[in-house]
């Protein structure tokens, strides 16, 4: 008795689009690296045309991407509703938005000194807010919002490949833990802040004032304390318990924050500890201190 045909994969066409300055072509170019054919700019009345091309039975091509943005001027504002009118017969056809802080994007444009697309006259910010006013329609439509405001290339990269890569048996979910002062604000796209300023606080103790909580005998102090204990063994079991939950319902990435007064002691030592402890149940973190050089 025969085994009955396995069904064909879908073939795979993805739009790519975002701010400028918020990594797109370092995204393209990892999509190129994962196989797909990549179209850059390609004019927003075209790119029907290339998915059904994509689609026809003869085709070699299997997985497309194709990167578009505010390039393309007013014709910009066509994209949601072509996105919309696509025709997914027999195609995933998914739709990737990429974003960052104003402040990163700023900072972006001025290291590589260049103008923002929408004209050399207008400031930079001035662009940016314009831009994010255009492109809201299709962030709402996105199968993927990345905010790479705290990623580097690397990060992006390993990202879209554990996203689109089809490696099913790692982690799809990027977990970047942050430590900060509150002080300073809560990090902006912290989407879980826990506060632990209830811990003794090392700065007041003078052999430990200038030191971090990236020195063993602060983080010796700190754990000293049993309520430290308890309060890692609680957190530790709470994130193990909510991650499945978080991936099981397709988040791509979290960002968890601790915060202590200044960012430089408790908040930086516990950050520390929480993302090794989830990086030996096999979770993929990234962990970043973000005032630990603040007074």
């Amino acid at each position: 008795m025969k085994s009955a045909a396995k069904p064909k994969a879908r073939k795979q066409f993805v739009i790519i689009t975002g701010l400028s300055g918020s990594g797109k072509g370092s995204v393209l170019k990892s999509f190129e690296d994962l196989g797909y054919y990549c179209v850059d700019n390609l004019p927003i009345d075209l790119i029907p045309k290339f998915a059904d091309l994509c689609r026809l039975p003869k085709s070699r091509i299997e997985r497309a991407a194709v990167g578009v943005d505010i390039r393309e001027g007013a014709a910009i504002s066509q994209l949601p509703a072509m996105y919309q009118s696509l025709n997914r017969d027999g195609m995933k056809i998914s739709l990737v938005f990429l974003e960052a802080s104003d402040p990163a994007l700023v900072r972006r444009f001025g290291e590589t000194r260049r103008p923002h697309p929408l004209g050399r006259d207008l400031p930079v910010r001035e662009g940016i807010r314009l831009e994010r006013a255009l492109l809201r329609p299709m962030r709402k439509l996105a199968d993927a919002v990345i905010d790479t405001t705290r990623m580097n290339v690397h990060e992006l990269r390993e990202f879209i490949e554990m996203r689109f890569g089809g490696l099913a048996a790692r982690r799809t979910l990027l977990i970047s833990v942050v430590s900060f002062g509150f002080r300073f604000g809560v990090p902006l796209d912290a989407e879980l802040v826990f506060d632990v300023r209830f811990l003794p606080n090392p700065n007041y103790v003078p052999r430990l004032k200038n030191k971090t909580g990236l020195d063993l005998p602060v983080r010796r102090f700190i754990h000293s304390y049993p309520q430290t204990q308890e309060f890692v063994q609680r957190l530790t079991n709470l994130l193990l318990y909510l991650l499945p939950h978080y991936m099981h319902e397709g988040k791509s990435y979290l960002t968890i924050g601790i915060g202590c007064t200044g960012g430089r002691h408790r908040s930086v030592a516990l950050a520390e500890e929480i993302g090794e402890t989830l990086a030996r149940e096999g979770y993929k973190t990234k962990i970043s201190h973000r005032d630990v050089g603040k007074s």
